[in-house]
C-alpha cells in the first residue's frame, strides 16, 4: 500500500513540473513575438506612473487620558433580572369543600324563614349524617346546641345555626395536641406515614418533602414499602423533583433494614428530616400491624428521632377511615391525620368524627393535585367553610 502511495506521489510531481515548464515556454514565446523563426514585435516603452496624490493634512485632536478610559470601558449592558420564583398561594378551604358544604348549606336553607320544631333538629341532624359526622358526634353536637339554644332562648333557625357552628369549633379546637408537624432543629426528625393502600400516602410525603426542602431543611425519603416497586420508583421521582435524597431496598426486602439504612444516610449526610414511607395494609391483619410496631420499635434505637406518626386517611371513605384509624392507633400511637382528597367528597365532615371520637388531632389536608393544595388543617378555618353561604 506504501508503495502504491509512493508511486502516485512521484507522477504527480512530475506531471506538475511538466506543466510548469510548458507555461513557461509558451510565456517566453509569447513576449517574443509568438512561434520560433518570426520577427519578435518591436518593445512597447514603459509610461512613468503619476505621482500618488497625497492627501491634505488635517489637525486630529488628542483624545485625554479620561476620554481613552471612557472608549476602554465595557458598553453597559442591560441584564435582565431572573424571574422571580413562583409563589404558591395556599387554597381557601371554602373554595375547595363545595361537596360537603352543600350539604350543610341545603339544610340551612330548608330550615330558614321559618319557627323551630321538630322538623328543625331533623334538618339538622341529617345534614350531619350526610356529611359523615357520625351518629356518636351528631348526637353529641345536637345535644349542646339544644341546652344553649334554650340558655339563650333562641327562637330563629339562624340562631341555631350559629350555635351549631359554634360547637364545630369548639370540637375541633379543643385539647387535641399540637397541630404542627415537628422538627427540632439539631436533632434526627423521623415522620413515620401508615394507611391501607390508595389512600395517597407516597404522594403526600412526596408533597411534604418538597415543601420542607424549600423550608431549608435537608430531607431523606425511605422507601419502606418493598412490597409495591412502582412505590419506591414514585419516590424516586419525588426525590428528583424535590431535591430530597432516596434510599430505597431491593423489591421484597426486609422494610426494617431500609428504615434503618435510611436513618444512618440521615445521620452522615447532615439530613434533619426522614420521611419513612411504609406498605399499604388492612387494618385488620393482625400480622401486618405487627410489622408496624416492629418498624416504630427500629426508629425508636436512637431516642427521640420519632416525631410524627402520620395516618393518612382517604376523607371519602368517611366512617370507615374512622375505624381505620382506631386501629392504627392502636398499633402505632398514631400522632396526627393527613386527611386526603378532602376537595373530592360530601363526607368531610369526617374531620369532626375523628376529632370527637379519637382525640387525634387531623394535621394536615390535601384539597387538590398541587403541591400548594396539601396544608396544615385549621379548625376555625374549616367551620367557617362548612357554614358559609354559597
Amino acid at each position: 500500500m506504501v508503495t502504491v502511495i509512493l508511486v502516485v506521489a512521484v507522477a504527480l510531481v512530475l506531471v506538475s513540473a511538466g506543466v510548469f515548464v510548458a507555461v513557461s515556454m509558451l510565456g517566453r514565446t509569447g513576449r517574443r513575438g509568438g512561434v520560433a523563426g518570426e520577427p519578435s514585435a518591436p518593445p512597447v516603452a514603459r509610461q512613468p506612473r503619476p505621482p500618488a496624490e497625497r492627501l491634505p493634512e488635517r489637525d486630529l485632536p488628542t483624545p485625554s487620558v479620561d476620554e481613552l478610559e471612557e472608549l476602554l470601558r465595557a458598553p453597559d449592558i442591560e441584564v435582565a433580572a431572573p424571574p422571580e420564583p413562583e409563589v404558591v398561594e395556599r387554597p381557601r378551604l371554602r373554595d375547595r369543600l363545595g361537596r360537603t358544604r352543600s350539604t350543610f348549606s341545603g339544610a340551612f336553607g330548608r330550615i330558614r324563614g321559618r319557627k323551630i320544631d321538630d322538623e328543625t333538629w331533623d334538618e339538622l341532624e341529617e345534614s350531619l349524617l350526610l356529611a359523615d359526622v357520625g351518629m356518636v358526634t351528631t348526637a353529641r353536637l345536637l345535644d349542646a346546641v339544644r341546652t344553649r339554644a334554650k340558655e339563650e332562648s333562641a327562637t330563629e333557625p339562624d340562631e341555631l345555626i350559629a350555635l351549631l357552628r359554634d360547637e364545630v369549633v369548639a370540637l375541633l379546637a379543643g385539647d387535641s395536641g399540637d397541630r404542627s408537624l415537628r422538627v427540632l432543629a439539631g436533632e434526627q426528625n423521623v415522620w413515620m406515614f401508615v394507611g391501607v393502600n390508595g389512600v395517597g400516602k407516597t404522594t403526600t410525603i412526596g408533597k411534604l418533602a418538597s415543601q420542607r426542602v424549600a423550608e431549608g431543611h435537608r430531607v431523606v425519603l425511605a422507601a419502606g414499602d418493598t412490597f409495591r416497586a412502582a412505590a419506591a420508583d414514585q419516590l424516586q421521582l419525588w426525590a428528583e423533583r424535590t431535591g430530597g435524597e432516596l434510599v430505597r431496598g431491593q423489591e421484597g426486602a426486609d422494610p426494617g433494614s431500609v428504615v434503618f439504612d435510611a436513618m444512618a444516610a440521615a445521620s452522615g449526610r447532615g439530613a434533619d428530616l426522614v420521611l419513612v414511607d411504609t406498605a399499604g395494609r388492612l387494618h385488620t391483619k393482625t400480622n401486618l400491624m405487627e410489622e408496624l410496631k416492629k418498624l416504630r420499635r427500629i426508629v425508636d434505637r436512637t431516642p427521640g428521632a420519632l416525631k410524627e406518626v402520620l395516618l393518612v386517611i382517604d376523607a371519602s371513605t368517611g366512617q370507615n377511615g374512622l375505624v381505620q384509624a382506631k386501629q392504627f392507633a392502636e398499633a402505632v400511637d398514631v400522632t396526627g391525620i393527613a386527611l386526603t382528597k378532602l376537595d373530592g367528597t360530601a363526607k368531610g365532615g369526617i374531620v369532626i368524627a375523628i376529632q370527637a371520637e379519637l382525640g387525634i388531632p387531623v394535621k394536615i389536608v390535601g384539597v387538590g393535585e398541587g403541591l400548594g393544595d396539601l396544608i396544615e388543617f385549621d379548625p376555625h378555618e374549616f367551620a367557617a367553610a362548612l357554614f358559609a353561604d354559597d
